[in-house]
């Protein structure tokens, strides 16, 4: 009986698999390009029916129908923003670090709360005037200017690119452009500027986000 010995063969799998994927994207990196125009799609929408509901009712309707109107298309607004939080969560908009990550969880609390005051305010009018109810009213603006800190941190991170990196810092400024100009400029003219911010701002910035979503996902290196 004759026994040979032939040494395996060696692979190639394995240097062409790595050869073609010189660079395996981190958990936070992995998102789907669709998964990201939904999150556009959401803010625009949301961004949408708020300013739509504004223009007719104004931020402060005195009738029980426009003050639960613009309640619940407010709620339909945060509801937008939250899911563009959660693409800046998802991209590490601001930075890949511990506080980075942390400082979007906290905003994500604040937006929540906002979130629960509309319901609450919209359903409960016996409640307007608790003490409660009026203390939670503080997480709307608290929410805007922390989404307004954001805007400037992901225009120094750089992580999101091309108009992406700038425009978000042009519609997280609403709360600093429309509150002010409804106190110099009375009401009237403060919805124009709120409801049209809302425009030119969130809605621009959700499709800007849905059209152009590679610019928002970290490249492969």
């Amino acid at each position: 009986m004759n026994v040979s010995v032939t040494s395996a063969p060696a692979r190639t799998d394995v240097a062409a698999s790595t050869a073609a994927a010189p660079h395996e994207r981190t958990p936070h990196e992995r998102t789907p390009l669709d998964a990201v125009r939904r999150h556009g799609l959401a803010l625009a929408a949301g961004a949408g029916v708020w300013s739509a509901a504004s223009f007719v009712y104004g931020f402060n309707p005195e009738s029980e129908t426009g003050l639960r109107t613009i309640d619940l298309t407010g709620l339909a607004f945060q509801a937008g923003v939250l899911s563009l939080l959660q693409l800046q969560l998802r991209t590490r908009a601001i930075g890949t670090s511990r506080k980075a990550v942390a400082f979007l969880k906290v905003e994500r609390v604040f937006l929540a709360l906002a979130m629960l005051w509309s319901v609450l305010h919209a359903l409960l009018p016996s409640a307007r005037d608790e003490a409660w109810l009026v203390a939670l009213d503080v997480f709307w603006p608290l929410s805007m200017l922390g989404m307004f800190a954001i805007g400037v941190k992901i225009a120094f991170a750089g992580r999101w690119r091309g108009a992406a990196r700038f425009y978000p810092l042009v519609a997280e400024s609403w709360a600093l452009v429309s509150i002010p100009a409804m106190g110099i400029f009375g009401a009237a003219v403060g919805d124009v500027v709120g409801a049209s911010h809302l425009l030119v701002g969130y809605v621009a910035l959700g499709l800007l986000i849905a059209l152009r979503p590679h610019l928002v996902v970290p490249p492969v290196r």
